[in-house]
């Protein structure tokens, strides 16, 4: 009885509430940790550099102000009659009381002061001084300081306290030479001699007035200029060109309605002292306020003792100058336009000078109702939260001045600098999103070079620029590029991780740093990074951001190398300093090094280093690079694989004189190179293609040669298409009418590529010998002389000479036939074998790498042609008795099957002139005749059928000149890239201390995903309780539709609604809850090929569709069956040496999605397997047969791969094991064509197989007879069977699908659809079962696509 209560506890358990979630919780868990294929950067992002930001922060016009003209008008002793002074009234002129001693010795004394003032700002200047001058006096003054500065800026200082005040005119006063008159001076005058640059001070009441009559008179010069230009006979028009005004600067020290303040306590020059002594005129102020108050003991007098230089930081005077510097900075980078702050505050030292001290005297005069004036004019500042911390820095300071002066107390620094940086690491801790730039950035900048904050400093700008590009250029336009500069010079070795992630921060941004780095020697710290294994990061402060001390050493070495890629790109300069800095040997070392970006990095970096500069290659010729290079040809990173093609890419790709040696080496790595042939990875072969054309640039002529030989072999080799094969049972009837299929954005456009290898017709239209006989044509008459130019020239931009069909057959002859009889010796040398490589990557399944491959193989060939082509007959009287030929003007384009062209007669040519394009609305389909003279053979070209070109991306149009064919169109240069090494910097650009999206527990991504995975576990859940109640029936009919095409495969996603259906070449999907189609596109296969299995990638999660044709290649396809246009994310040829046979399985598949392995096989002798995580083959398995592979089955688990074959036979192979002793069990009980064998998943998991005889075999993998076999109906075409549910359902050409479950028992038997009165189901042409549900989807040769589930009623329990 007990017993009995503890089994209905345990069954109450199992179906409880919370055992369910844990059950779900567990299904998360295994989705979780599913290994995703094909989303890798490289698989989502498109291949090129990032955008380049526009770079405002280098100053293209930087200036100096070389020389200062310092006019004072101060008539000591005389008041002015309009202005009338208060008692006791403002006197201190440059900090002197000019009553104090004689007129004429104080203003001498004034003049020096205001000299000496001056100079702390600008020591270099050139400074002229002018007291109490005549206008005379003023003009060659200003006019001789004009000529000494030529283009530089000369600056105006006017003081003119002791003359009246400006006229409304726009005049200033001077004195007569008796100083008996006040005499004016136009400002219209003063521009004229003062010319541009120049910067202006007005210090004089009503000084806002000269400021707009200097507009004024600008703005008329200006229409005067433009009146001059239309009228020649205008006086102006015969003077030279007069300085455009645009370039001054005004600062003035009040509004045109305003006097100077008169308080007895100020300097009478308080805006000159606050441009020229702002520290002294600062504490003065403060002192005045009623906050002084607080600080008791300071008095003015004691202001004048504190202790230190301006230039000595470490002392209190120096200390507040430094503070004051670093807070006017702030106040004017957060306040002022971008552009405004570069020109002001970055563009001359003493005009960023004068422009922070202008913002201290806004504060100061605006408290005495006076209102400085700029030109160009400035927010208002004066009550900027920054200053406060100003005030309170000033607080700090003088709080201690009584007891250092009197008692010799130590200084304590100020705090400023170690709390604005706290607020810069807040403003970094609390999120960026959508909030405004740090204000504390310009402060970060002034303590970069102080021994005391600049860790810290470099800790946070390190941060800040890891936010991204923006975070960069922010940086950059504050003025930070000078200081990290200067920061290399140090050997401090704490500094050394901070300072090379700061600099790859900065290069990924803006490369042009380079000639900056290599000026000042910088690359030589990098050399040493890179060649110094030790990185201390452990000696660094705790208190610093945790990624500096997770850092690895080949992290830091891989920042140092990307540095110096960056360096040496394109800039011979810097190729020169790093190959003296032993980078190559540097770089040879780090090839081996476990950690792939830097592996990935030290190969572009050495691809860039001997790029076009030939002492680095053959530098790298004596340390053997190439050959150590040769390893990571077969790394397992991709992006690695990329960079070393890309390195032995340019390698041979110098231009330099050729010597045997040379040649040799360049052979070797051609021949290196082309074992990448069928790399998994089309990142990989594009750069393959760009690396293969370098050599092709190199050894033109030769390349001519072969491509002339392929030409010629070709045209007399007539090879069989496999598209003119009838395969039983594998026939399209035409459809009445095609639907349109979907656009498809592939980096290419899919769409036009593939159109255009549809319709092109050229391979009929090779042979020459309908053309009226073919002369002879001999290879040794032609010219081989490479072209002048060493850029690969084309015929037409919109035009190939040798269509995607051509090529194709070429690559089909030159696998079938024995040409080696057929043109001699030459025919092996490695021009012909990279020839063929060429050939094979233009028929590439991915379009970028065909598109690319089409370019160089259409360029040498017209080349060729051109250079083998006879002369052109210059006397066009000369009759030729040649019939004309009837040639088709263009192919029509049918929806279906299409219409042979309709002949139509031409006149042709009777010039030797190669055919010009036709119309490009008519492709045509093959040129006009050209008869030649004497029976000599004409180019192959001239017949060539000028087809439509492949790809609609194509290079601009150099000129519009097609009548002459001998103008060279680049369609491919020596400079061809793919972008790789652009993008790959684009890593360095991207935050890395961010914790990415997918991790981050509350990002969209993370959320969606979680979605997914409670969606499967729910799918999964609720499929095993119907499928364990077991199944009765399954016919119940809950989906038909009419699919575009003949379907040939289908397959169910595992968990949503949708169904992939593929017919010979494109792929429909439908949702078959909602009975909708949702996409139809073309799957880019070549029209002689068929789609033969598909297969969902990733269907736990963002989901892939992969395509397989029967000539081998595999297609990975993304954004399909949603509103996107699918995309296609990689292809590459699965199977390269598919056997052509009359009906062959084609290409066969499977996925092991835990361990991202794909099982390939078919018409081939082997069962290839690819690692999909690394894009390579990692295995080939034998079949040890001499039929065809027909399914295939394997199990993750236990490293099985079960393989039906052809010939009836089922193998068994252990994938652990080599490839001699792989193959662990053959079975040979069925008498025919193996149609499925499917391996069970559990441990103990039994292998089923059944042939087209009907019988289906249960075998025990380590027995080697079946242990039950079954009958079903003969004639199978298709048959699946359900992982979960025991069932199998048979598909057969007699118009019946009978479904059996695991004891043979017939469970449902369907002929007829339902709805269609009866209508019987047609031949049966493909079957699949859904993974989970009881669903079994049906498409027959009739074009429908029907589904069948269990009755509804048992699903709805």
């Amino acid at each position: 009885m007990n017993s009995y209560r503890a089994l209905m506890k345990m069954d109450s358990e199992l179906h409880s509430p919370a055992l369910a979630l844990a059950e779900e919780e567990e299904a998360d868990m295994n989705d979780w940790k599913l290994p995703l294929a094909f989303m890798k950067k490289r698989h989502s992002e498109k291949i090129e550099g990032s955008k380049a930001l526009a770079q405002s922060w280098r100053m293209k016009d930087r200036m100096k102000t070389v020389s200062v003209a310092l006019v004072l008008c101060l008539n000591v002793g005389v008041d002015p009659p309009d202005v009338v002074k208060t008692s006791p009234c403002a006197r201190l002129e440059c900090w002197i009381d000019p009553l104090s001693m004689s007129p004429q010795k104080a203003l001498e004394t004034i003049g020096a002061n205001l000299q000496k003032q001056y100079e702390n700002w600008q020591p270099r200047a050139r400074y002229k001084q002018s007291l109490d001058p005549t206008v005379d006096e003023v003009k060659k003054l200003c006019t001789s300081l004009r000529r000494n500065a030529k283009e530089e800026r000369v600056l105006f200082h006017y003081n003119g306290h002791g003359v009246p005040r400006p006229t409304v005119n726009g005049e200033i006063w001077v004195f007569n030479k008796n100083y008996t008159q006040y005499i004016p001076l136009s400002i219209y005058d003063l521009q004229t001699w003062m010319g541009s640059p120049s910067i202006f001070v007005y210090d004089c009441s009503n000084a806002g007035i000269i400021v707009k009559s200097f507009k004024q008179f600008a703005l008329q010069r200006e229409q005067e200029l433009e009146v001059a230009a239309i009228n020649p006979s205008h006086p102006l028009a015969q003077m030279p060109l007069p300085p455009s005004m645009k370039n001054c600067i005004q600062l003035a020290a009040c509004e045109a309605s305003e006097l100077l303040p008169m308080n007895p306590d100020l300097p009478a020059d308080l805006f000159t002292s606050c441009l020229t002594t702002p520290i002294n005129i600062a504490l003065r102020w403060f002192c005045m306020q009623k906050s002084a108050k607080l600080v008791p003991g300071v008095t003015l007098d004691l202001i004048e003792k504190i202790p230190g230089r301006l230039n000595d930081r470490r002392t209190p005077l120096g200390e507040l100058n430094w503070i004051f510097t670093a807070i006017t900075d702030t106040i004017a980078w957060n306040v002022l336009p971008r552009d405004l702050f570069q020109k002001l505050f970055r563009q001359d030292l003493l005009v960023a000078s004068l422009f922070r001290n202008f913002l201290l005297a806004e504060r100061i005069m605006r408290s005495y109702n006076c209102t400085p004036v700029s030109s160009p004019r400035l927010p208002p500042t004066y009550m900027h939260a920054m200053w406060q911390a100003w005030d309170l820095a000033v607080d700090i300071c003088l709080s201690q001045l009584p007891t250092i002066i009197e008692e010799g107390t130590a200084f304590r620094h100020s705090p400023f600098f170690a709390e604005q940086l706290t607020a810069f690491q807040v403003w970094l801790t609390m999120g960026v999103e959508n909030r405004n730039p740090p204000e504390q950035l310009p402060i970060v900048l002034q303590v970069l070079l102080s021994q005391v904050h600049r860790l810290r400093a470099l800790d946070l700008l390190g941060r800040f620029l890891d936010l991204g590009p923006w975070a960069v250029s922010l940086a950059l336009s504050v003025g930070i590029f000078p200081y990290v500069l200067k920061l290399l010079q140090s050997s401090a070795r704490e500094l050394r991780p901070l300072l090379v992630f700061i600099w790859a921060k900065i290069l990924a941004v803006d490369s042009s740093c380079q000639a900056d780095l290599v000026k000042d020697n910088g690359h030589k710290y990098f050399l040493s990074v890179l060649a110094d294994n030790y990185m201390p990061v452990s000696n660094l402060s705790s208190q610093l951001h945790y990624y500096w001390l997770t850092i690895t050493e080949a992290e830091h070495r891989t920042m140092a190398v990307f540095i110096l890629a960056v360096i040496v790109n394109s800039y011979t300069t810097g190729q020169e300093a790093c190959l003296q800095g032993n980078l190559i040997a540097n770089c040879l070392e780090q090839l081996s090094d476990p950690h792939p970006l830097l592996r990935q990095w030290v190969a572009i970096c050495l691809g860039r280093i001997w790029q076009n500069f030939d002492p680095a290659r053959w530098c790298g010729v004596r340390d053997s690079a190439h050959e150590k290079l040769y390893t990571l040809l077969s790394d397992p990173i991709p992006e690695v694989r990329c960079a070393a093609v890309f390195a032995l890419g340019t390698f041979v790709g110098n231009s330099a004189e050729r010597t045997d040696h040379s040649t040799t080496i360049d052979h070797n790595v051609a021949m290196m190179l082309a074992q990448l042939i069928n790399d998994g990875s089309p990142v990989v072969r594009k750069e393959l293609v760009v690396a293969l054309s370098h050599l092709v640039v190199q050894y033109e002529s030769n390349f001519c040669t072969v491509a002339l030989q392929f030409i010629e072999e070709e045209k007399n080799y007539t090879v069989p298409s496999p598209a003119n094969t009838a395969e039983p049972g594998n026939l399209t009837p035409v459809s009445p009418a095609i639907p349109r299929l979907r656009s498809v954005n592939s980096y290419t456009n899919i769409r036009a590529a593939t159109t255009a290898r549809n319709l092109n017709k050229s391979l009929q239209n090779l042979n020459l010998n309908e053309e009226g006989g073919q002369g002879a044509f001999s290879p040794g008459n032609i010219s081989t002389s490479s072209s002048a130019s060493s850029t690969l020239g084309s015929p037409d931009n919109d035009e190939y000479i040798l269509s995607f069909e051509t090529i194709d057959k070429m690559r089909r002859v030159s696998s079938y036939s024995s040409l080696n009889s057929l043109i001699g010796v030459s025919f092996n040398s490695v021009y012909t074998q990279i020839w063929r490589v060429l050939l094979h990557l233009a028929a590439d399944p991915f379009p970028e790498v065909s598109d690319l491959a089409m370019r160089v193989l259409n360029s040498i060939a017209y080349k060729a042609t051109m250079n083998a082509r006879p002369q052109r007959i210059l006397d066009s009287s000369i009759s030729l008795s040649a019939p004309a030929s009837p040639t088709s003007k263009g192919t029509h384009i049918h929806p279906a099957g299409g219409s042979p062209p309709t002949p139509s007669g031409s006149s042709s040519s009777l010039t030797n002139e190669v055919p010009k394009p036709p119309p490009r609305e008519q492709p045509a389909s093959r040129p006009p005749y050209t008869p030649t003279l004497g029976g000599q053979a004409q180019p192959h070209s001239h017949q060539f059928p000028r087809t439509r070109k492949m790809f609609d991306k194509g290079p601009e149009q150099g000129t519009e000149d097609g009548d002459d064919p001998g103008g060279h169109r680049n369609y491919i240069c020596p400079a061809l890239q793919t972008g790789l090494c652009d993008w790959s910097a684009k890593y360095f650009a991207q935050p890395v201390m961010k914790i990415p999206e997918e991790h981050d527990l509350e990002s969209q991504v993370r959320m969606e995903r979680q979605w997914r995975f409670l969606r499967n576990t729910r799918v999964r859940r609720q499929s095993r309780n119907i499928t364990q109640r077991g199944i009765a029936r399954l016919d119940d009919q809950i989906f038909i539709n009419r699919n575009p095409g003949v379907p040939s495969v289908v397959k169910f996603h595992p968990f949503n609604t949708c169904i992939a259906v593929a017919d010979k070449d494109s792929i429909c999907f439908w949702d078959w809850e909602k009975g909708e189609r949702l996409d139809y596109f073309y799957n880019g296969n070549p029209r002689y090929t068929r789609i033969t299995a598909m297969e969902y990638l990733n269907g736990h999660d963002c989901s892939l569709l992969l395509t397989a044709t029967d000539d081998g290649a595999l297609r990975i396809w993304k954004n399909f069956a949603d509103q996107k246009n699918p995309e296609m994310v990689t292809a590459w040829q699965g199977l390269s040496d598919m056997l052509p046979t009359t009906r062959g399985a084609g290409m066969v598949v499977d996925w092991e999605q835990d361990t991202g392995l794909l099982m390939t096989s078919g018409d081939v002798r082997v069962i290839r397997i690819w690692d999909t995580d690394r894009e390579m083959k990692v295995q080939d398995i034998p079949t040890g047969a001499d039929s065809c592979v027909t399914s295939l089955s394997c199990d993750s688990q236990r490293s099985l791969v079960v393989a039906g074959l052809g010939d009836g036979s089922v193998r068994v192979f252990d994938r652990r094991m080599g490839p001699n002793e792989c193959r662990v069990m053959t079975y040979r009980e069925h008498g025919a064509w193996v149609v499925k064998a499917h391996l069970q998943k559990e441990t103990d998991g039994h292998i089923i197989s059944v042939s087209v005889n009907g019988d289906v075999r249960f075998f025990e993998p380590r027995s080697p007879d079946s242990v039950n076999v079954l009958q079903t109906v003969k004639g199978l075409t298709a048959l699946d069977i359900h992982p979960q549910a025991n069932l199998f359902a048979c598909g057969s050409m007699n118009q019946f699908i009978a479904v059996y479950n695991s004891n043979g028992d017939v469970i449902s038997n369907i002929k007829y659809y339902d709805g269609f009165m009866g209508q019987r189901i047609g031949a049966i042409s493909c079957l699949a079962f859904h993974p989970y549900w009881p669903h079994l989807a049906v498409g027959s040769n009739d074009y429908y696509m029907s589904i069948y589930s269990a009755e509804k009623r048992l699903e709805r329990r």
